[in-house]
């Protein structure tokens, strides 16, 4: 079983307005990655209840060097820059798995 590799990112949107433009941004970086990114196992859009300013990222990838090459990716480069306009702040939380399922 590969260990994998993950992440979950909290992004606290700048203002309501940037909620539908961010959102519309992601949805267009998942086409990059749905055809390009044999090793990205999910990668995902959370909504946070009762936080309309809030989105939260859950990524897996199947080993550290599918997330750096998710990282060298064109849609990706465009993703890191164009979020700026609407992102207030960003944490990321890399983890590191223990058990689970299915495995990857």
């Amino acid at each position: 079983m590969s260990p994998g590799f993950g992440l979950v990112v909290r992004f606290t949107l700048r203002a309501a307005d940037a909620a539908e433009a961010f959102d519309a941004l992601v949805s267009r970086t998942l086409e990059g990655i749905r055809q390009h990114e044999k090793g990205t196992v999910i990668y995902v859009n959370h909504r946070v209840p009762g936080e309309p300013l809030v989105r939260l990222f859950y990524e897996l990838y199947e080993d550290r060097a599918a997330f750096d090459a998710h990282e060298r990716q064109p849609h990706t480069r465009h993703f890191l820059e164009a979020r700026e306009q609407f992102v207030a702040k960003t944490e990321v939380t890399f983890l590191e798995r223990l058990d689970g399922m299915p495995s990857v």
